[in-house]
C-alpha cells in the first residue's frame, strides 16, 4: 500500500485540498490501486499548497500546487512511484525553501499525522517532558534560562526569568496560560502549530507546569481558527487518555490539566492582562501593571503567560539542552524564529531560521521579491502596529536589538511586503483606524488619540495646514507611545511615524483645499 500525505491545514483547505483528496481517492479506486491518505499539517510552503507527498524508496516526493483537475495526469505520470510531472518538486526535504531552514520548533509539521501519539513519539516527542520530570523544577527552569529563550509573542522577555518569578511567588495555586490569540496581520505560525503538531504545545505547557508548580493550564485561541481548535481539543483528549495529562502525569506525582478557551474576536485580548480578564469571563479590558501577572494573574494567582511559539520551543530545549538551543542566533536573540512571510511576495509561507538573517535576505532571497514583479517599497514587521522599513534598511539583521535600534518591532515574526504602488499615508491612516476600532477604551491616549489620529491624517492628505498637522500628528504619536496603558495604543504610532520618516512624499497634499 502506498501512502500519500496531504495537508488538512487551513491554508491548504482554502486552496482546495479536500477536492484534491476526493479526486485522488476516486482515481485510485477507479484504477484499482491500494493507497492510504495521511492528513498532515502544512510544511509551510504555502505557495505550493495543496502539496501532495508520496512515500517512495527514495523519500517523500512532492507535487504542488495541485488542483483536482491535475489528479488524473498525476496518476498517468506514475504518481505512486514518484514519477516526473510538471508539478513535481522532487524530494520535499531537498526543496531550497525548506532545505536552508533550521527547523526546531516546526521539525514535525507536515511530516506527521498531527493527532497520532505514535507518530509524535516516533519523532522525539515527550522526551522533553520526561527529562523535566527527571531533573525536577529548579533544573528545568535553569535549562530554559540557559537557552536564552525570549517571548516569541512580541515583547521578547526572557522566559526563564518569568518562570522563576512565578515559581518563587507564594501561592496556593499557579497557572500556565498560552496566548494563542494570533491576531496580527500576516501571521499564521500558531495556527500551523495547532494544526500540524498540537502535542508539542501540550508537552511544552506540561513542562512549564512541572517547572513552576502549576496544576492547570489554559490555551486562549482566537475564534477565527476552527480547524485549530478542533485538532487541539482532539489532541488533549488523546494525551489525557495516554497519561500525559491528569492528576499523575507519566506516574511522576506531578499533576497537570489543560483546557482550551476560544476568544470572541477582540484584538486587544492578545494583550496578556485583557486576555486574563476574558479567561475569567469578563470583558477583555487591559489591567494596570503592577501587579504583574507573574505575581497576581489569572484568578489572582501567579501565572505564566507565554506565546505558543515560546512554549513549543521548550520540549526541544529540555530534550537537547539549553546550550544546544542557545548555539543558534545572535547577540541576545537566541534560538530560532519562525518567520511568516506574507503580502505581495512570490514565495509566501513560514520559514524557520536562526536569528541573524538580514531583512533583505528574507524578503528578496527567500521570499523571491514581489508577486506583482514590481519593486519593493516597504516591509511591515510585527503586525498591523509594526513599523514600515524601507529598502534602504534591508541590511538590518532580524534580531530584537537590531530592530529596536531602527525603532521597529519583530513582534510575532510577521513580515508583510508591499510594492511601489502602496500609499503610505493611507497605511498610516489604517494604523490609527485599526487602533480606534480595536481599543478596549480604558485609557484616553489610545481611545481618543487614535480617533484624533485618523482625523489628522485625513486633514494632511486633504492638504489642510499640512506642516502644522504633521507636527500635531507626531506630537499625538509621542503621547500615545508613552501614555497608553498597553501595547495597542503604545505601538500604534510605530507605523505612523515610520511612514512619516521614510516616505514623506506620500503626505504631500492630495487636493487643493483652502486652509481652515
Amino acid at each position: 500500500m502506498t501512502r500519500l500525505f496531504i495537508p488538512k491545514d487551513a491554508a491548504a483547505l482554502a486552496l482546495g485540498a479536500e477536492k484534491v483528496v476526493a479526486a485522488i481517492a476516486a482515481e485510485a479506486k477507479a484504477r484499482g490501486l491500494d493507497i492510504e491518505i495521511v492528513r498532515t499539517g502544512s510544511r509551510g510552503m504555502l505557495f505550493l499548497e495543496p502539496l501532495i507527498e508520496v512515500e517512495t524508496a527514495d523519500g517523500r516526493i512532492g507535487y504542488g500546487p495541485v488542483k483536482a483537475r491535475d489528479v488524473a495526469s498525476l496518476f498517468d505520470a506514475g504518481l505512486l512511484s514518484g514519477g516526473a510531472h510538471a508539478l513535481g518538486v522532487g524530494r520535499v526535504e531537498d526543496h531550497p525553501y525548506l532545505k536552508r531552514q533550521t527547523r526546531l520548533t516546526f521539525a514535525r509539521c507536515g511530516i506527521i499525522d498531527p493527532v497520532s501519539l505514535v507518530d509524535y513519539a516516533a519523532h522525539d516527542g515527550w522526551k522533553g517532558l520526561a527529562r523535566a520530570i527527571e531533573v525536577g523544577p529548579a533544573e528545568t527552569i535553569a535549562e530554559v534560562t540557559k537557552s536564552g529563550l525570549r517571548g516569541r509573542g512580541g515583547a521578547g522577555f526572557p522566559t526563564g526569568v518569568k518562570w522563576k518569578t512565578v515559581a518563587d511567588a507564594p501561592a496556593d495555586r499557579r497557572y500556565i496560560v498560552c496566548n494563542a490569540d494570533e491576531g496580527d496581520s500576516g501571521t499564521f505560525a500558531d495556527r500551523m502549530m495547532f494544526e500540524g503538531d498540537p502535542f508539542a504545545l501540550i508537552e511544552g505547557m506540561a513542562i512549564a507546569g512541572v517547572a513552576v508548580g502549576a496544576t492547570k493550564g489554559y490555551v486562549y485561541c482566537r475564534s477565527e481558527y476552527p480547524h485549530a481548535v478542533k485538532t487541539f481539543n482532539e489532541a488533549i483528549v488523546l494525551a489525557r487518555a495516554a497519561g500525559y495529562l491528569g492528576p499523575n502525569i507519566l506516574g511522576s506525582g506531578f499533576a497537570f490539566e489543560l483546557e482550551m478557551r476560544v476568544g470572541a474576536g477582540a484584538y486587544v485580548c492578545g494583550e496578556e492582562t485583557a486576555l486574563l480578564d476574558s479567561l475569567e469571563g469578563k470583558r477583555g479590558i487591559v489591567r494596570a501593571k503592577p501587579p504583574l501577572p507573574a505575581h497576581k494573574g489569572l484568578f489572582g494567582r501567579p501565572t505564566v503567560i507565554n506565546n505558543v511559539l515560546s512554549l513549543v520551543a521548550v520540549p526541544h530545549i529540555l530534550a537537547k539542552g539549553g546550550e544546544f538551543y542557545a548555539s543558534f542566533g545572535m547577540g541576545r536573540s537566541r534560538g530560532t524564529m519562525p518567520l511568516q512571510i506574507a503580502g505581495n511576495v512570490r514565495f509566501g509561507g513560514l520559514f524557520e531560521t536562526a536569528f541573524g538573517l538580514t531583512l533583505g535576505e528574507i524578503v528578496e532571497d527567500i521570499g523571491g521579491g514581489t508577486r506583482s514583479g514590481r519593486p519593493i517599497r516597504a516591509v511591515q514587521c510585527g503586525g498591523p502596529l509594526g513599523a514600515y522599513l524601507p529598502v534602504s534598511q534591508f541590511d538590518t539583521p532580524f534580531d530584537y536589538e537590531a530592530f529596536s535600534k531602527k525603532d521597529a518591532l519583530i513582534g510575532h515574526g510577521g513580515i508583510v511586503v508591499f510594492d511601489d504602488t502602496v500609499d503610505m499615508a493611507q497605511m498610516a491612516r489604517f494604523a490609527m483606524e485599526f487602533c480606534a476600532i480595536e481599543s478596549c477604551g480604558k485609557c484616553t491616549p489610545c481611545r481618543i488619540g487614535s480617533t484624533r489620529g485618523v482625523e489628522t491624517v485625513d486633514r494632511i492628505r486633504a492638504g489642510v495646514k499640512v506642516q502644522e498637522n504633521i507636527a500635531l500628528l507626531e506630537d499625538l504619536c509621542n503621547t500615545m507611545k508613552f501614555g497608553s496603558l498597553c501595547a495597542l495604543g503604545g505601538f500604534a504610532p510605530y507605523p505612523v511615524t515610520s511612514a512619516l520618516r521614510h516616505f514623506p512624499e506620500d503626505f504631500a497634499p492630495r487636493h487643493a483645499i483652502a486652509a481652515e
